[in-house]
């Protein structure tokens, strides 16, 4: 499967099926840059890995630093959805293996 074939919402259908909506949502709305710095680290990795994206609009950070849109950064890169979109094609392809998240348990 290409890359450009995977559509935001195939997309955010994975992000659900491996636990990552949670995380994408943060990133979207800009509040995970004003959380503690695990919570940024987390999403920085998952940006630069391509599991999730920069939202459409430009955030700031805690300090007042300028978060970019995924319209701001060059394709391909970091935050990019064609970054996203080839990280998503490779775990589809079996080239990336993620574990997926365990159920919670019925009580």
């Amino acid at each position: 499967m290409e890359a450009k074939e995977i559509t935001i919402e195939q997309i955010t259908e994975l992000q659900k099926q491996y636990g990552l909506t949670e995380l994408q949502k943060l990133i979207n709305s800009g509040e995970v840059w004003k959380f503690e710095g695990s919570y940024g680290r987390a999403a920085m990795s998952a940006l630069e890995d391509g599991a999730c994206l920069l939202p459409e609009e430009e955030h700031q950070d805690y300090y007042g630093n300028a978060v970019p849109s995924r319209t701001q950064v060059k394709m391909g890169t970091n935050g990019s959805l064609e970054n996203c979109q080839e990280f998503w094609a490779k775990v589809m392809n079996g080239e990336i293996d993620l574990p997926e998240p365990e159920e919670p348990e019925e009580e």
